[in-house]
């Protein structure tokens, strides 16, 4: 079964950057798409970014657009999220996330999860 890990999660202020790693295991990382979600305290979880299989395709929510960058390494079997120019919104625990490949909107159909890595972000 597919495994998923999230790391690099922690304590910064606003303006600052941070960078989220994933690892996958349990499969072949060229055939998943990925992602990254977000869930904030008393809100739902929503999608922050995700990357076709083959890396050549990406979409992101517009309030992170222009700030935030995903990126994987199918070699390493790693994805990485960087977020630069962090605010105190972005708070919440990110969820690596992972869909076997398909041509359809990167921000839908995730049945593989991570545990969970917390961003927090103070002013």
């Amino acid at each position: 079964q597919v495994q998923l890990v999230e790391s690099g999660g922690g304590l910064v202020q606003a303006g600052d950057s941070l960078r989220l790693s994933c690892e996958f295991s349990g499969g072949t990382a060229s055939s998943y798409d990925m992602g990254w979600f977000r869930k904030a305290p008393g809100k739902e979880r929503e999608f922050v970014a995700g990357i076709r299989w083959t890396g050549d395709a990406t979409m992101y929510r517009d309030s992170v657009k222009g700030r935030f960058t995903i990126s994987r390494d199918n070699a390493k079997n790693t994805m990485s999220l960087q977020m630069n120019s962090l605010k105190v919104a972005d708070t919440a625990v990110y969820y690596c996330a992972a869909r076997l490949k398909m041509l359809l909107d990167l921000r839908l159909y995730y049945n593989s999860w991570g545990r969970g890595t917390q961003v927090t972000v103070s002013s």
